[in-house]
This record gives C-alpha cells, structure tokens and sequence, in this order.
C-alpha cells in the first residue's frame, strides 16, 4: 500500500473513530464532551445566534432525552402540583412557548415560557446580548421580544391537547408602548390562565422602560389589587407569582413583603431574583460588561441568594419562593432552598455547560440532601433562614 493510500486509511479511520466517540457522546449528554467540545464551538456564534440554535434544537427535540430517573428525594409539592424535581428553566429562554416538550426532554421539572406581551414586539435593537465568558455571566437587553398573546397562547393549548403533562408557568409582561400596564397584565391573566400551572408577573426587567416603578409600594398594591381580582374571576385560578428585581433596598422589599401579604393583593409566590443592573467590581470582562442591560449567571449568585433569605423572613416563610441566579451546581441550588426557595430556575448555566447541567445539578442535590440527612427537598427548604 502507498504512503498516500496509507495516509487516506488514517485520517478515514481516525474520523470514523471520532465520530462515532462525538455521537455516542452526545447522546449519553456526556458533560465533559459538551463542556469540552460542544459549548466552545458554540460559543464562536454570536449570542442571540446561539441562543436561537438552543430554542430550535430544543423545539424539534434534537437534544436526547434525559435517561436519569427522578428518585423521590427530588420530588417538591407546590402550588397543589408534583413537581418530579426541583430544578426549572427560568423566562427569557423559550419566550415564545415553542420548546417545552424538548426542555421537559432534558429533565426540568418545570418550565416557564414568556415573557409575554398582548400584542407581538420586536424587541430592543441588536446586538442585545452579550456573553462575559471569564465571569460566566450573560448581559441582555432583549426588551421583551415574543409573538404575542394570541399566537403563544395557541402554541401551549396545543401542547395541552397533545398530552403533556409536565408543569408550565407563563411569565407576563406590558407592551414597550402600552400607557395601561394594569390591563395589560389583566388580558394576560385571563388569557392565559385556564391553560398555564402559574403565572408570573414580571415587573422587574430592567429592559421595558418604566417597568420597575411597578415595584414601588403603591403602584404594586394597585396592580395587585387589580391582578387578584381578576384571577379570582375566572373558573381556573392558577397562582399568580411576583418576579422582583435583585436591586431594592431593604427598604424597598420590606414594602413588597407587606404588600403581597395583604388580603387583597396577596401573591401565591415569589421569583428571585431577575437580572441585575449593577456591575459588581469583581467582573473580569472589560469589553462588555458596561453594556446597557441586566446581567445574570455567577455574579448574581449571592445577591439573589441573599435576597431569598431576606424575603422569606419578611414573609415569615408564608409566601413560596422560586429562586433563580447563578446557579450552576448542586450546591448552588441547595444555597438557594436552604435560604427559602422550594424550588429553583437556571438559565445561564445553560448557555455555558448546555443540556448534562440539569441532571448533574439533580444528581449533586441528592447527595447534600442524603448527606445531611434529608429525606426530601421540603425538608431542606428554608433550614438557614434565620441562621
């Protein structure tokens, strides 16, 4: 044989080989190839690009399905729901309601869609989000970009119809232009509420002119007031959740909890935290990390973690908690039940490890629970609030 034909046999061989070790790899959602292989070369593709890949890939279930079995530790009762395990997909990944059933592929417990506007809107101009790689961290001015009502709305009554049977949140939000943020978040309740397991009123992106001021204490009992009433008149009353921003001042959450804790403006539950617009000393990145926009992923771990504690007490622990920011471990989501929350959402982590950081974040959570002694989530759940 020749030394070209030689060479030929090599390199035929070696790609075959490869191949066969990348399929094999990706169908098992092996986390060291992903981390090592897949995510970089994602990561050459600019970031809404890469997240588009994601939500397609996910809509027409390219990702394998999860082989881990849920073992009954993971199990959470909330909302009068079973979720099979406490981890979730936060808002902002699947705006448009068009990947639920290859995220709940991947082993979520939950996910949450959204959020949503009343009529479709195109969002901020690009570019819009930008990955800060040596923090671990995301910065996003999407500014609600999403389909609408209308067409989300028949996207999940078809997931309805079709048999699913996971937990799915619609996260609402007001028009860019809208001069009625009330009504507008009125017609998403009574939209959406006969077909979603929870609602979240999102008055805390940084990204919607004006939408914060919905967190001050009088606009929010206003809002409420309004919201809770109109949940209550419809047939199915599907819990109604406050998404806050990482940024109030003690001050500032102490109205908020005594505000939701009210008779008629109570809230069912709380997310925390959304994006932050701070810029904590500690960012690495120099290229990106003052553009306009929240960010979210590791440097947002222990402010949100610290604003679960926070909330839980001023609440007493009467009002549930979702908790979301940074989290990327095992221990990162025990922090957060420790501190509150009786389940969690991760979405940045994501965008870095890709789709085997469900199942190990699940795996490393049952191994704190049995290392210090507990038989379930709800056992651990808020155990270092007032510590």
């Amino acid at each position: 044989m020749s030394a070209a034909k030689k060479l030929k046999s090599l390199v035929l061989v070696t790609l075959g080989g490869y191949s066969t070790y990348a399929g094999i790899s990706f169908w098992r959602n092996d986390e060291k190839f992903y981390r090592s292989f897949i995510m970089p070369v994602i990561h050459f593709l600019p970031a809404e690009g890469a997240h588009n890949l994601a939500v397609m890939c996910s809509k027409y279930r390219i990702f394998p399905t999860s082989l881990y079995k849920d073992p009954e530790s993971l199990s959470v009762r909330l909302f009068n729901k079973t979720f099979s395990n406490p981890i979730g997909i936060a808002a902002g990944f699947d705006k448009n309601g068009e990947a639920v059933l290859g995220l709940k592929d991947l082993g979520f417990g939950f996910v949450e869609i959204g959020s949503v506007t009343p009529v479709p809107q195109p969002g901020n101009e690009k570019p819009r989000v930008f990955r800060l790689l040596e923090d671990k961290a995301v910065i996003n001015r999407y500014g609600f970009n999403n389909d609408g009502h209308d067409a989300v709305y028949e996207r999940i009554k078809n997931i309805k119809s079709s048999g699913f049977d996971g937990i799915l949140g619609v996260n609402l939000g007001k028009n860019k232009t809208s001069t009625d943020a009330i009504n507008d978040y009125v017609q998403g309740i009574k939209k959406f509420g006969p077909v979603a397991d929870y609602l979240v009123i999102n008055v805390s992106s940084p990204n919607t002119p004006g939408l914060r001021s919905l967190q001050s204490k009088e606009s929010l009992r206003e809002l409420f007031c309004a919201l809770v009433e109109t949940r209550n008149s419809l047939e199915e009353k599907p819990p109604l959740l406050l998404k806050l921003a990482p940024d109030l001042s003690f001050q500032e959450r102490k109205d908020v909890a005594e505000v939701i804790q009210k008779p008629e403006c109570k809230v069912d539950g709380l997310i925390i935290s959304n994006t932050t617009i701070e810029r904590p000393s500690s960012l690495i990145n120099v290229s990106d990390k003052n553009e306009t926009g929240g960010l979210s992923g590791e440097p947002l771990k222990q402010v949100s973690t610290e604003m679960i504690r926070d909330m839980a007490r001023l609440t007493h622990r009467s009002v549930p908690i979702i908790g979301v920011g940074g989290i990327s471990t095992g221990q990162d989501a025990y922090e957060k039940i420790k501190a509150g929350a009786s389940v969690v959402q991760i979405y940045t982590s994501l965008v870095y490890e890709g789709p085997p950081i469900v199942d190990k974040i699940k795996k490393e959570l049952v191994s704190l629970l049995k290392k210090d002694g507990f038989k379930s989530i709800n056992e651990a759940v808020g155990t270092n609030v007032f510590k």
